[in-house]
């Protein structure tokens, strides 16, 4: 956006909220529309796909034998990567990943990871040798706002359709049997993020909103409806009570959410 239209927007928006509006007639606190398919990548072990309001993100997971890392020896591997594929905004531009690919995939991460979503246990086939490395490719396909949000749905619900093949060591070596077993999935963390514009917090900021506000942030909840992972993004800052704040209502439309999706 130009800076003139950002700033004739940006008042547009202010008013709005004002009154407890938005431009898309929600209120402050509410979600846009989510809807999750899952099984749609057939050569995947697991996949989904959210839509949450225009933002669509597509995630696969694929799980590979690999080697465990020296300091978890008897836990399989978990890693996350995402691609902001150029088709989804005229912003995002082929080639590496650049810095928002790169904080969006940790962000995923880190909610699955420290919710202890999957059992790491169960990844492993010999302590030291030989584990389950689980591969999550997160592909955002429209930005509409909140790829934070979008992306770890995505991942969570893909993790849920995972299958890993049955296996048995048999002579020292790893063969794989017929038949598959789910992802030994435990927790179902919900990330939900909160934007800040002037001293108005709203949830799931639009890409609109996103343009404008100051700055947002996003708290991972587990299913006991405590924090595992935050992130802060934007220049702009929170005060201790307005965290808080943002805090009760990332416990409450997580718990919305899981009740919705019935994890």
């Amino acid at each position: 956006m130009s800076s003139l239209v950002t700033r004739v927007r940006l008042k547009q928006i202010e008013q709005f909220i004002e009154k407890g509006k938005r431009l898309d007639d929600r209120g402050l606190r509410d979600y846009r529309e989510i809807k999750i398919e899952q099984g749609l990548i057939e050569r995947a072990e697991g996949s989904a796909r959210v839509l949450l309001g225009k933002t669509e993100v597509l995630v696969g997971v694929k799980v590979e034998t690999g080697e465990p890392f020296s300091d978890t020896p008897n836990e399989g591997v978990l890693t996350v990567n995402a691609e902001l594929v150029p088709i989804a905004s005229p912003n995002f531009e082929a080639g590496p990943p650049d810095e928002n690919s790169i904080e969006l995939a940790r962000v995923v991460d880190r909610g699955i990871r420290e919710s202890k979503a999957i059992d790491n246990e169960k990844l492993c086939i010999e302590p030291g040798k030989k584990v389950f490395v689980v591969f999550v490719d997160v592909y955002v396909l429209n930005h509409d706002g909140n790829l934070i949000d979008a992306s770890a749905l995505a991942a969570m619900a893909a993790l849920l359709n995972t299958k890993m093949p049955n296996y048995e060591i048999k002579d020292g070596e790893l063969k794989i049997k017929q038949g598959y077993t789910p992802l030994p999935v435990k927790s179902h963390p919900v990330t939900v993020t909160t934007g800040k514009i002037n001293n108005s917090l709203i949830v799931d900021p639009g890409l609109e909103e996103e343009q404008v506000m100051d700055s947002r942030i996003s708290m991972a909840i587990n299913d006991e409806g405590n924090i595992c992972a935050v992130q802060k993004g934007g220049s702009g800052y929170f005060t201790p009570q307005q965290i808080l704040e943002a805090l009760k209502i990332a416990q409450e439309k997580a718990a919305e959410i899981r009740k919705k999706l019935n994890w």
